[in-house]
């Protein structure tokens, strides 16, 4: 009995291994000890039991898989969480509650007014992502420019006067802000590093402004609905819970994601999703998280799944330069 039970043992240890190993394959990890890859692996064997409790939940309407987050201690991932709520704005505005709108769905990916999904790596930038993935819809829609991907390393080294601090995180709101003063230059011309940097910006190159902005009515699940028949939204969330960091399909609706918010995301759309209704979101983790970078949020009253009806904020108006 006691060498079945040890050969059993193994075997389970060895299995762990094996798919370790596999996932360690997937997304090119390396170790230089024997014992940092079974500190990784025990991150690993841990959150595979999660995900696999949640997908047994046949109350969840949304499925979990393993990501490139699946090793990671909670202190590294909380690097990538950089959303802190600034409420000093110098053009601060509340708009009233928005009258509900007829649209049963509305999706601004399909309609071609959103950008492709970015990587924000290891920085807390996502409010960065958040704010140009706003302004870059609302650009396009306002002034029927060509969809342009506007520069986050800008506003990571060159918005500090509004309370934003780079890669130490900021408020989306306060992004445009600054971007009402200065406008915004394009990727091509600004480019991406994933750390600070010394603010390289040029006024010659700038390329469109915020005219106006906006905080949607907080806790309001209509308000923001009726918001995002007009626009993609900037929407902050807490996403530091397993069943944010491993989702992998279908229609988040759980609670235990938290309504602590510590990341910036942008909202593209609603809809309807075998009954349950939902908010597209897209992220800026790369197109391998989530669905192709995106994740669905049910649609709560209140503060909302992940807290994502608390603090939307969004252009209402842009222009060129």
């Amino acid at each position: 009995m006691k060498s079945f039970a040890a050969a059993a043992i193994l075997g389970l240890v060895m299995a762990n291994e094996e798919k370790y190993i596999q996932f360690m394959a997937e997304h090119n990890r390396s170790f230089g000890t024997r014992e940092e890859f079974e500190f990784r692996m025990n991150l690993f064997m841990q959150r595979e039991a999660e995900i696999m409790a949640e997908n047994a939940n046949p109350e969840n309407t949304f499925t979990l898989a393993h990501n490139k987050f699946s090793d990671r201690t909670e202190a590294e991932f909380m690097k990538v969480l950089s959303y802190r709520s600034q409420k000093h704005g110098y053009y601060m505005t509340y708009i009233a509650p928005l009258a509900p709108t007829n649209a049963t769905s509305v999706n601004w990916v399909t309609a071609g007014a959103v950008t492709a999904v970015k990587n924000q790596g290891s920085c807390g930038s996502c409010w960065t992502f958040s704010s140009t993935g706003a302004m870059e819809s609302a650009f396009h829609i306002d002034t029927g420019a060509k969809l342009v991907n506007l520069a986050e390393q800008q506003l990571v080294d060159c918005d500090r006067a509004t309370g934003n601090n780079g890669c130490n995180g900021g408020d989306m709101y306060n992004a445009f802000q600054y971007a009402h003063e200065y406008g915004m230059m394009k990727m091509a011309d600004y480019r991406y590093t994933a750390r600070d940097g010394k603010c390289a910006y040029d006024e010659s190159k700038v390329v469109m402004k915020v005219v106006e902005s906006a905080r949607v009515p907080h806790n309001d699940s209509t308000s923001l609905k009726a918001a995002l028949a007009d626009r993609p939204v900037s929407v902050a969330i807490e996403a530091d819970r397993t069943v944010f960091q491993s989702y992998s399909s279908g229609v988040l609706n759980s609670t235990k994601c938290g309504t602590d918010l510590d990341h910036g995301v942008l909202a593209v759309g609603f809809g309807t999703e075998n009954g349950q209704e939902y908010f597209l979101v897209k992220n800026s983790w790369g197109s391998s998280w989530g669905e192709n970078g995106y994740i669905k949020i049910a649609v709560q009253d209140g503060e909302g799944i992940c807290g994502i009806q608390m603090d939307p904020s969004y252009p209402t108006k842009t222009s060129k330069w």
